[in-house]
């Protein structure tokens, strides 16, 4: 079966073992690229299947509120890195005793990889009332990022590295990429081909932060409760 044959029913157990691991590797290796792309074309059928990934993320009330914008012209992307460099001005002035170690954190990939993505989510998709969206109408976001992240997955185990953009004037992506009212912008991807990934987060490689331990953050039936021991339940689930 190929990964694309989606017909008849979808067995209800757990992965191989192989695929399980192969699951959880790709989460953990998964990296936001900065800099690292080559200038190597993705594939159509590459790119395809990124795409497909993502479009088979989940959503609130099967409304896929998502498009996806490929920016492929240099004049546009040029507009996008200029916008950026405008902001990533401004964000640098709010760290001012990091202000060295923030501006060492290039992010080339606008111009420099192959592919850029902007990952939109249509608010009025589905219309006025979506099922499970009548009480939190954020749920179409979350449902967009969720199609984010399938992509960025998929492309880890491709070997395709994706970079997350966040640093923009909203009025700008908005202005260059002609978006109406009701669209937006949730996530604008750089994507292409890496030299190379680091071995832990780049932010954490060049000692911006820290990941925080998983134990520290797990909490028993409310916010003010305890720590839940993780080694005890992990132990009943084994068992």
């Amino acid at each position: 079966m190929s990964v694309d044959d989606t017909t008849g029913p979808a067995p209800a157990g757990p992965f191989s073992p192989d695929d399980r691991a192969a699951v959880y590797r790709a989460i953990r290796l998964r990296r936001d690229v900065r800099s690292q792309f080559l200038p190597d074309p993705i594939a159509p059928e590459l790119l395809m299947r990124l795409l497909q990934a993502a479009h088979d993320a989940p959503s609130v009330g099967l409304s896929q509120p998502w498009n996806f914008i490929l920016l492929r012209d240099p004049a546009v992307r040029q507009r996008i890195h200029d916008a950026f460099e405008r902001a990533n001005t401004e964000a640098a002035d709010k760290f001012p005793d990091r202000k060295a170690l923030y501006s060492s954190l290039k992010l080339q990939g606008i111009l420099q990889a192959p592919v850029n993505l902007c990952i939109t989510c249509d608010r009025s998709r589905g219309g006025e009332h979506v099922l499970g969206r009548t009480h939190d109408r954020a749920t179409d976001l979350y449902s967009t990022v969720c199609a984010v992240q399938n992509l960025w997955l998929a492309a880890r185990a491709e070997g395709v590295g994706v970079g997350w953009v966040s640093i923009f004037r909203d009025d700008d992506l908005r202005s260059i990429l002609r978006l109406p009212d009701h669209v937006v912008p949730v996530a604008y991807l750089c994507i292409g081909h890496v030299s190379e990934l680091y071995e832990e987060p780049e932010l954490q490689a060049k000692g911006w932060a820290n990941r925080l331990p998983l134990q520290e953050l797990v909490l028993e039936d409310s916010w003010d409760g305890p720590q839940a021991s993780l080694s005890r339940n992990a132990a009943k689930t084994s068992a």
